[in-house]
C-alpha cells in the first residue's frame, strides 16, 4: 500500500487536505500514474474522517488532478495528455509540448529488440573475464568492431590498438584536455559557435580556448596560431551547419604537421548526410596529427554512454585513463555485436531516411534553413534583433527550441540571430505538431 506524506494546513481540514494533495501533484512529488492510498487508509493515517478524504479526492478528480474508475484505485492524472484538463493554470518549468532542442536524436526509435538480441548474444559468447574489470582502453571486442566499421563508413585509419572507448564525446574531450595539459599544451582553439560544455571542459583543465571565426565554409583555419591544438566539427559544423571547405581541411592538417599541433575532430553526426555521400573524416588525411572522436549518442541514444577516440601513436593517454575501463563491459560487448552483425548499419540507414524526410518537410513547409543537408539539426536565420522575442514566444507556447546565441563563444560579438532547430528530437508522432508549432512562433515565414 502506498504511503503518503502530506502536511494539512489551514483552519479547514477538507480545504487543507485538498490543497496539500494538489500541491503534491503540482510540484511533482506525486508523479503521473501514482496510485493513491484508499480513502479509508489515508483517513486512518491522517486521523480525519473518511468522508473528508472522499470529498477531497472527488474535488481533485473533477479538477483533473486525479483520475478514478468505478471500483478501481485513485491515481494521479497524466496532465501532459490533456485528459482530463486541470482548471488551474500551467506551472512554471512544465514539460514542453514540443521539443526541438538540438543535439538529441529521436530516442523513441532506439532499436530495443536488436539491442536485446545483441546483448543476449554477447553475454552467451562472453568469456569469464568480461565480468571482471575492463582494460583501460576498453574491451578488445568493441575496439576490433570499430576498427572494421570506421574505415568502411568514415574513412578513418583505426587500428584496435589506437582506439580508446569513452563514455561519450564530452568524456573523450575531458580526457584529451587532461592529456594535453600534462604535455604542457596551453591552448586549444575552438569554433566561434559550438557546445559550451566542450569549451568548459577544456577551460577546467586550465587550457585557453581562443575562438576561430566560422563562415559558410566552416572554421577559418588560417587564423590558427602556432602550436597548441584545435577542436573542430569539420563534417557538419555545430551549430551553423557548414562543412569545412576542402582547402581548409588541407590547411589545418598542414598547420598540425608544421607546428606539431593536434587537431581534435568531433565527428558527432558524420553518418548523416542527405544530399550526397558523406565526406570522409579529416583523420584519414593524417592519423598522426588528428584525434578522431565518435559516439553512439546520435545513431542510437545518448543514454548508451559510449563513445570512442582514435588517437595518434604519439599521444599517450595512459596517465589519464586509470587502471580500469571507463564504461560498462556489457554495453561495450552489446555494441560490438550490433556492429558485427550489421544491425547498427541497418539502424543508421533507417534513421538517415527518417531524418532526411524531416529536413525535407522543414524546407517544404516554407522554412528556409542554412547549412548543408546533414545531421539532426538545422539553422533558421531570423531578422536582426528578433531571437530573444522568438524564443520567448516559443516558451509561452511550450515549444522547446534553442537560439544561436546559446552556442556563441563569450569572446565573439553577437552578430547573427537564428534558431538552432533539432528536427531529430521529436518522436514520429510528435514531429508534425512540433513543425506546426515552430512555424507559428517564427516572426516571419521566409520562403525559398
Amino acid at each position: 500500500m502506498t504511503d503518503l506524506h502530506l502536511e494539512v494546513r489551514g483552519t479547514g481540514v477538507l480545504a487543507g487536505l485538498t490543497e496539500a494533495l494538489r500541491d503534491a501533484v503540482r510540484t511533482g512529488r506525486l508523479a503521473p500514474g501514482t496510485t493513491l492510498p484508499s480513502s479509508r487508509r489515508l483517513a486512518e493515517d491522517l486521523g480525519v474522517a473518511r468522508n473528508t478524504v472522499v470529498a477531497a479526492y472527488s474535488e481533485l478528480i473533477d479538477e483533473g488532478w486525479l483520475t478514478a474508475r468505478q471500483g478501481a484505485t485513485t491515481q494521479v492524472a497524466d496532465r501532459r495528455t490533456g485528459q482530463p484538463r486541470p482548471v488551474a493554470p500551467p506551472v512554471q518549468n512544465e514539460r514542453p509540448l514540443h521539443d526541438l532542442r538540438a543535439g538529441w536524436p529521436d530516442v523513441s526509435s532506439f532499436p530495443r529488440a536488436e539491442w536485446i538480441k545483441a546483448t543476449k548474444r554477447a553475454l552467451e559468447r562472453a568469456s569469464v573475464d568480461a565480468f571482471a574489470c575492463s582494460p583501460p582502453a576498453g574491451r578488445l571486442e568493441l575496439r576490433r568492431a570499430l576498427a572494421d566499421y570506421l574505415p568502411r563508413v568514415r574513412g578513418v585509419y583505426a587500428d584496435p590498438s589506437r582506439i580508446v572507448i569513452s563514455a561519450g564525446a564530452s568524456h573523450g574531450i575531458a580526457l584529451l584536455a587532461a592529456a594535453l595539459r600534462a604535455r604542457q599544451v596551453g591552448t586549444v582553439a575552438v569554433e566561434a559557435y559550438g557546445l559550451p560544455l566542450h569549451r568548459d571542459l577544456l577551460a577546467r583543465a586550465g587550457l585557453r580556448t581562443p575562438a576561430l571565426p566560422v563562415d559558410r565554409c566552416g572554421a577559418r583555419t588560417e587564423r590558427l596560431d602556432r602550436g597548441g591544438a584545435v577542436l573542430l566539427t569539420p563534417a557538419h559544423q555545430f551549430p551553423t551547419g557548414a562543412a569545412l571547405d576542402p582547402a581548409r581541411r588541407s590547411a589545418v592538417v598542414d598547420w598540425a604537421r608544421s607546428t606539431g599541433g593536434l587537431v581534435i575532430e568531433d565527428d558527432y553526426d558524420g553518418e548523416f548526410r542527405y544530399d550526397r555521400k558523406p565526406v570522409g573524416a579529416l583523420q584519414g588525411l593524417d592519423p598522426e596529427h588528428v584525434v578522431y572522436l565518435g559516439t553512439a549518442s546520435k545513431a542510437l541514444a545518448p543514454g548508451i554512454r559510449l563513445g570512442w577516440m582514435v588517437v595518434p601513436e604519439s599521444l599517450d593517454l595512459t596517465g589519464v585513463l586509470g587502471d580500469f575501463g571507463l564504461t560498462g563491459a556489457v554495453e561495450q560487448l552489446a555494441l560490438a555485436e550490433l556492429l558485427d552483425s550489421g544491425a547498427y548499419d541497418k539502424h543508421v540507414r533507417t534513421m538517415r531516411a527518417r531524418y532526411r524526410q524531416r529536413r525535407d518537410e522543414l524546407v517544404s513547409a516554407g522554412v528556409q534553413v542554412s547549412g548543408i543537408a546533414a545531421g539532426l539539426h538545422a539553422l533558421i536565420d531570423l531578422p536582426p534583433g528578433t531571437e530573444k522575442a522568438t524564443l520567448d514566444s516559443a516558451a509561452a507556447r511550450r515549444l522547446a527550441v534553442l537560439g544561436l546565441d546559446e552556442f556563441r563563444h563569450p569572446a565573439v560579438p553577437r552578430c547573427r540571430d537564428a534558431l538552432v532547430v533539432g528536427f531529430g528530437t521529436p518522436s514520429p508522432s510528435g514531429w508534425p505538431g512540433a513543425l506546426a508549432a515552430l512555424r507559428r512562433v517564427l516572426p516571419v515565414s521566409p520562403r525559398r
